[in-house]
C-alpha cells in the first residue's frame, strides 16, 4: 500500500519532536543532516524538508548557516504578574522585570527610548485623556542573557509625571512604580488584560522572531488610591520564551 506523502513528513516528525520533548536532542544540539533522514525513512529530500519546516513552524528548531537545524533553547521567562507591585522578598528595590530575571539567575538588560507623545486613542482612553492631553512613554527593548526577549511600552499622563525621573531618558534602577508612589500615585489597583496574535514587521525584526511565532500582548492599566489611571503598560511578549503564572487565594 502507498503511504501519502503527507503521512510520510508527519511521521519524520513526529519521531523529531519525541526526541526533542524527552531531552535526547537537547538545546542546541544538532539535527541529523536531510541526507541522513533520507535514508534512515527511506524518503524523498522534499519530504525531509516538510518535516523540518514543520519543525521550525512550532518553534521548536532553527536553521542556523553551516550548522544545519538546530533545537532551540525552549527555556520560557516565568512572570508573576501579581507580584509586579508586591515588595521584594529580599528587601532590595529594583526594577520589576530586572528583579524577576535575576532570580532565576539570569542577566536582564534593556534599552530604553523616552517619548511624549499624544498617545493613540486605546492608550488615550484607558488614561482617561482629554484630546489636547499628553502621554510620557517609555519604550523599552529587553534582553534576558543578551538576546531580545520582550517589548515594554509604559504610558503615563504627562502632567503627573511632568519634572520626573520618568520623563527623562535612562534607566529608573528602583523603577518607574516607585517613582509614583513617591509623586503620590503608588497603584493600589491593576486590571489585566492578555491577547494572543501574530506580530507585526517591526515586532518580529525587534524580537528576532521565528517564522510562525505568535505573541501574546499583555496590557495592564494601574490606578492609585482615587481609582485615577497611573499607567497603561503593554508589552509584547513571544510565546515560546514566556511562562506567564497567576496566584489566586481563595477564601
Amino acid at each position: 500500500m502507498k503511504v501519502a506523502r503527507s503521512s510520510l513528513y508527519q511521521q519524520v516528525a513526529s519521531d523529531l519532536r519525541r526526541a526533542i520533548y524527552s531531552g535526547d536532542l537537547g538545546p542546541g544540539a544538532q539535527l541529523p543532516t536531510e541526507a541522513t533522514l533520507q535514508d534512515k525513512y527511506g524518503v524523498s529530500r522534499n519530504t525531509v524538508r516538510l518535516a523540518l519546516g514543520e519543525l521550525v513552524n512550532e518553534g521548536l528548531v532553527t536553521r542556523a548557516p553551516r550548522r544545519g537545524t538546530i533545537v532551540r533553547d525552549r527555556r520560557p521567562l516565568l512572570m508573576y504578574p501579581q507580584r509586579e507591585l508586591a515588595p521584594q522578598p529580599t528587601g532590595e528595590v529594583r526594577e520589576a522585570f530586572a528583579y524577576a530575571v535575576s532570580q532565576e539567575g539570569r542577566e536582564p538588560s534593556q534599552l530604553i527610548e523616552v517619548q511624549i507623545v499624544s498617545p493613540v486613542e486605546e492608550i488615550a482612553s484607558r488614561l482617561e485623556l482629554g484630546d489636547a492631553d499628553l502621554a510620557v512613554v517609555r519604550r523599552r527593548l529587553r534582553f534576558v542573557d543578551g538576546q531580545p526577549y520582550n517589548t515594554n511600552d509604559s504610558y503615563f499622563p504627562r502632567d503627573l509625571v511632568r519634572g520626573s525621573e520618568i520623563e527623562r531618558p535612562g534607566d529608573i534602577a528602583r523603577g518607574a512604580n516607585r517613582v509614583l508612589e513617591e509623586l503620590g500615585h503608588g497603584q493600589v489597583r491593576v486590571v489585566d488584560d492578555i491577547m494572543a496574535r501574530m506580530p507585526n514587521q517591526s515586532e518580529a525584526e525587534r524580537l528576532q522572531l521565528e517564522l510562525g511565532t505568535p505573541v501574546v500582548v499583555y496590557i495592564r492599566v494601574g490606578y492609585d488610591s482615587g481609582d485615577t489611571p497611573v499607567r497603561v503598560a503593554v508589552s509584547v511578549l513571544p510565546a515560546d520564551k514566556h511562562l506567564i503564572r497567576y496566584e489566586l487565594a481563595l477564601r
